[in-house]
């Protein structure tokens, strides 16, 4: 059974555990006076950030972990405040005493820790990447981020579903397609209303858009790490001429506001032309890169992830598929009835990554050829159904998981799992073989998000 998610809610008395499986959601309620929950990391690695985030949100203790250290809160957080409980409605925090956070290493003769980040040359970002090295040997590496926690998960609380769509579209930008599919999926589920099939279409092209943009800059990016800029300014211009695309038909470059419930123009006959000369100019740059020995002498065996590794962490989208797993959430008659491939690889290193992301960029070009449709329909919403409801989206690092609670018309709890949450905790797993050179080669073939990461 996948793991998925694991979060918490406050209720009347206590606490809702909730535990989202591939096939099932499992619930458990703890009381406020001792708000005590087993660990499930023994069988699901990846669970660990998300135990450590709700000891942090709410105070929950987690029995028999193997890290009970704070998670989301930095060194000065103040002790006992918990920002996701209901009674919490401080608008600025006091600093408290400094604690220091202990790093995991690896001490001997020879060893020694290196430090990389939160602040980085480029401009991305904050995150931490704690080294231990053996020479140019990479031991052991932990990520540690949560450094521009935007406390959107409080911030949601009381807002209508129309109201919380402007920041829900804006927690991870080269997410922002899928972020609004996952929302309108709930929006449906909220109104019991189903989406029109011209409609469907429409979202599903932005989506294979965002996923082109996202894509080729990752092609130019990676072998950019490796020493090869010339694939760089390549990749840059071809994503600048999506992004673009993107504002033509959204109206903004990362599509902010694009996903709602009514069918707008869209010129086929333009961007049938531009999709044919994107997919050539893909086809030249696949023949180009192939073709440097040097350049696959790097990728190749650098950053193995096993697929017995990938499934023990839980790991999705481009990362889980480049091992050999067949996880996908386009997996469906809809996808598969207008062109979806699904793309495998099975030698988890960065080669493998970037072969996936050749394969998905030629098969979302196919795609978006067959979700173009003349067709203004036009959806009424219907009336709010307070609830629970989930939705599943594959964005372009992978399977996005949103779950929204609507209580009086308005949210009572929101929560997000992006693709990074669990993919970050598989990183420190590929280094162990290589050198720290090659440290932001792997880092770049995965391409996480850090916003997406800390909400």
């Amino acid at each position: 059974m996948r793991f998925i998610a694991r979060y918490a809610k406050e209720r009347e008395k206590g606490f809702e555990i909730v535990t989202v499986y591939e096939d099932e959601i499992q619930k458990e309620y703890v009381p406020f006076e001792n708000p005590l929950i087993e660990t499930v990391t023994k069988k699901y690695p990846a669970a660990i950030w998300f135990e450590r985030k709700m000891q942090d949100d709410f105070g929950i203790i987690i029995k028999d972990a193997f890290d009970k250290r704070p998670l989301v809160h930095q060194e000065r957080f103040p002790k006992g405040v918990h920002p996701l409980r209901k009674d919490f409605t401080d608008k600025e925090l006091e600093e408290g005493e400094y604690l220091p956070y202990k790093y995991e290493a690896i001490d001997g003769d020879g060893v020694f820790q290196v430090a990389v980040g939160p602040i980085h040359a480029g401009i991305i970002e904050p995150g931490h990447f704690q080294f231990s090295q053996a020479g140019e040997d990479m031991l052991h590496l932990e990520v540690r981020h949560f450094y521009k926690n935007r406390g959107i998960e409080k911030m949601l609380e009381g807002k209508t579903l129309q109201e919380a769509k402007p920041i829900i579209e804006r927690i991870s930008a080269n997410e922002s397609i899928a972020y609004q599919i996952c929302w309108r999926d709930i929006v449906l589920q909220a109104t019991r209303q189903k989406l029109p099939l011209a409609l469907q279409k429409r979202h599903a092209l932005l989506l294979e858009l965002e996923r082109t943009v996202h894509h080729l800059t990752d092609l130019g990016f990676i072998p950019n790490d490796a020493g090869f800029g010339a694939a760089l300014a390549k990749g840059s211009k071809l994503a600048e001429d999506a992004r673009r695309k993107m504002r033509e038909l959204t109206g903004h470059r990362f599509g902010f506001g694009s996903i709602d419930f009514a069918n707008k123009f869209i010129d086929t006959v333009s961007f049938s032309e531009w999709l044919e000369a994107l997919l050539h100019s893909v086809e030249f740059f696949q023949e180009w890169i192939i073709d440097i020995p040097s350049l696959w002498d790097r990728f190749d065996t650098t950053g193995i992830l096993s697929l017995k590794k990938a499934a023990k962490y839980s790991t999705v989208g481009v990362v889980a598929r480049a091992s050999g797993l067949t996880q996908d959430r386009r997996i469906n008659k809809f996808y598969f009835k207008h062109g979806f491939v699904m793309a495998s690889e099975v030698s988890g290193d960065v080669g493998a990554r970037f072969k996936i992301r050749l394969q998905e960029l030629k098969n979302s070009i196919s795609m978006m050829h067959n979700f173009l449709e003349e067709d203004e329909s036009v959806l009424e919403l219907e009336m709010l159904h307070d609830g629970e409801y989930h939705s599943f989206t594959e964005s372009s690092i992978g399977e996005l998981f949103m779950a929204i609670e609507i209580k009086n018309g308005v949210i009572e709890r929101f929560f997000v799992r992006d693709p990074s949450f669990v993919n970050w905790q598989a990183l420190h797993v590929m280094m162990r073989s290589d050198i720290i050179a090659d440290f932001p080669l792997i880092n770049k073939s995965c391409d996480l998000s850090y916003a997406g990461n800390d909400l």
